[in-house]
């Protein structure tokens, strides 16, 4: 039998690369019908400036209206919520219905910057302040190593490089970790090199992926990355997905449904809900043409 295989699916992603705003209810309403598609993990809100990210502002008033709205018989999922520093970290703590916390890790230095205006020191601190904070609230912990596929950036990169930051995460003792391909740059052959090259440096570790790619590519570098060992894939339903701090030039986020169907057809159970599943790939498509001004999607 195949191994289990966790599925993230991030309306989070998703949101903040629509151009105008989502009302909270309608956010609500979209988090619930995902619980109802049997996702036992979401990546759902943020807690950043909404100076910078606008789209998020109202993070704490969609988790009150979620946690309100969920079946009082149903395990709920658990709730990514993403910080950047440790005003965030607060708010997250203090949100109810938001079970783990998720930090973006830049390799990239100029990419930190763009995204959290940080130095390398700087987001170690806050990773080290997140570790803790988490350990003594009993939340969970996720880290997301952006750009470690590469950068457009001309920056130094390397599997070491990815690597060092594995090693230095799993040392603090952090258990979660999905490498980023921010910008879309990996082939299936690349995935499966760095993927290889880091997985066993840290065992006991759950390493996953969160990858972007184009419609046409994105079936191949899932199933690349299941052959190589992970099990932990994030995506977002029909690809919809942007972060404003990477650049214009990007692709989507993987499509969700291509992750299920990809992985349905190597024998692997998910417990995902085909009908609800339809309803929300829907409500997606919706929302893609009521809240972008643009003809292309914009991602992270």
């Amino acid at each position: 039998m195949p191994d289990e295989v966790k599925l993230i699916e991030c309306p989070r992603d998703a949101w903040q690369g629509l151009t105008e705003i989502i009302p909270t209810e309608t956010k609500v309403e979209y988090l619930l019908q995902l619980a109802k598609c049997g996702f036992k993990h979401i990546d759902a809100v943020s807690f950043v400036s909404p100076k910078h990210v606008k789209q998020m502002a109202d993070s704490e008033e969609v988790m009150r209206g979620y946690v309100a709205g969920l079946p009082a018989d149903a395990a709920p999922p658990e709730v990514i919520g993403i910080v950047v520093n440790e005003h965030g970290i607060q708010r997250a703590l203090a949100t109810p219905g938001v079970t783990t916390l998720g930090y973006p890790y830049s390799i990239s230095a100029y990419f930190r910057r763009a995204n959290a205006n940080m130095s390398r020191g700087e987001s170690r601190t806050v990773i080290e302040a997140l570790r803790k904070a988490t350990k003594a609230s009993g939340h969970g912990m996720v880290v997301y190593i952006s750009m470690a596929f590469g950068n457009h950036y001309n920056e130094p990169w390397g599997p070491e490089i990815v690597e060092d930051a594995l090693v230095w995460l799993k040392d603090i003792g952090v258990r979660t970790v999905s490498l980023a391909d921010t910008v879309g740059n990996a082939t299936p052959e690349h995935l499966v090199t760095v993927y290889g090259a880091v997985k066993d440096c840290v065992a006991g570790v759950e390493l996953g992926v969160h990858l972007h790619s184009r419609p046409e590519d994105a079936a191949e570098k899932v199933l690349a990355a299941y052959e190589v060992g992970c099990r932990r894939f994030d995506g977002a339903l029909t690809g919809l997905g942007g972060c404003p701090f990477a650049g214009d030039d990007l692709v989507g986020n993987i499509p969700m449904e291509t992750i299920v169907a990809t992985l349905a057809a190597r024998g692997v159970e998910m417990g995902i809900h085909p009908e609800a599943l339809s309803s929300a790939i829907a409500m997606t498509q919706e929302l893609r043409a009521k809240y972008s001004n643009t003809p292309k999607t914009q991602v992270q």
